[in-house]
């Protein structure tokens, strides 16, 4: 059964695997404070042009978007994101659970607008009564949305313009960063996300690596402190090491840019199939996420050849689906699955 469910579903990168094996029995410093997470350190930050970044390393998306949440924000202030937002429907109440509102305006082809953002933080200003109401501090955002649609360059200034204007932190969730910055018709880099934002992480978890996301706090304001944060959150690994061989591995030969490629290139083919039998859902996905309205019986028929992640009802009855590559699909899994839909009953 070919798994397209969602992108981390298989271990890690061949890389990853064979160096920790030849690792296995070397003894390293913990807590992140060895060699390997120093050596991935200085790769990311050359990658992302931010020489005087803090980078650390969380193992899993969630925990970074606590830890650094619960580290940047004051316990009045608020957390501003689309209605899709991860931490706002993914993550079980993580952010409210440490104490945080998430406040929520409609998304916008999945993401947050800055117009948006700018009502939100114009109204609190404005407000006759702040003491009231929470401060909204923080401006989060995915890229690529949960949706699987990229913010542009314009589009990240705009919120970085309106995050100065109001004295806001812009922090990039970057669970599915690779598979963003490879995305078609994408105009933003690597050093762009890390100029324009207070902090980003790197995802692994989803982008070849057995666990992990590289979290980069490029606001020398908000750096200091950040490890005791992450300790007092749980979210420091003893062998912090197993995180740094893996983000060393990624990014020591652009593996982790040629991964996005290979997931994208993928997903272009099944959007190529689901458009042509008109399944496709807008706005159309430029990522490795493919979302499709098929029926009862479609469904089932897909079942027989792949998993996908069922994503709710539809108008009319139908069953929204997300088919969802990654750095392992293979050739032979897409052409399976490209003929299943092509095969569909109507």
């Amino acid at each position: 059964m070919i798994r397209l469910n969602n992108d981390y579903c298989h271990g890690a990168i061949p890389e990853i695997l064979d160096t920790l094996q030849e690792t296995n029995a070397d003894a390293y410093a913990g807590y992140e404070l060895d060699e390997w997470c120093e050596r991935a350190s200085m790769f990311i930050k050359e990658a992302a042009a931010c020489p005087d970044a803090a980078v650390h390393y969380i193992v899993g998306g969630t925990q970074a978007n606590v830890a650094f949440i619960a580290h940047a924000l004051r316990p009045w202030e608020s957390a501003v994101c689309a209605e899709c937002g991860h931490i706002n429907v993914h993550e079980t109440g993580a952010t409210e659970h440490i104490g945080h509102k998430c406040e929520t305006v409609p998304a916008r082809d999945g993401k947050l607008d800055a117009a948006d953002l700018r009502a939100v933080a114009a109204g609190y200003a404005e407000s006759p009564v702040p003491e009231h109401v929470t401060v909204p501090r923080m401006a989060y955002i995915s890229f690529p949305s949960e949706s699987g649609t990229v913010y542009s360059l314009a589009e990240l200034e705009a919120l970085r313009a309106v995050c100065d204007e109001f004295g806001m932190y812009l922090f990039i969730d970057g669970a599915r960063l690779a598979y963003g910055l490879a995305a078609e018709g994408n105009d933003v880099t690597l050093p762009d996300i890390a100029r324009l934002s207070d902090a980003f992480y790197i995802g692994g978890t989803k982008c070849g690596a057995l666990f992990g996301e590289a979290m980069v706090i490029t606001n020398s304001a908000i750096a200091p402190y950040f490890r005791n944060s992450m300790k007092q959150a749980g979210t420091m690994l003893a062998k912090g090491w197993l995180l740094g061989i893996q983000f060393a591995k990624l990014f020591e030969d652009g593996r982790y840019f040629e991964i996005g490629k290979t997931a994208v290139a993928q997903a272009m083919r099944i959007k190529a199939a689901l458009s042509a039998r008109g399944l496709l859902v807008e706005p159309a996905s430029p990522t490795n996420q493919q979302f499709a309205v098929v029926s009862d019986a479609q469904l089932a028929a897909l079942g027989e050849v792949c998993i996908v992640e069922f994503e709710g009802k539809a108008a009319d009855d139908g069953n929204m689906v997300r088919f969802c590559t990654s750095w392992a699909t293979t050739d032979a899994e897409v052409d399976a699955v490209v003929a299943a839909i092509e095969g569909l009953p109507e």
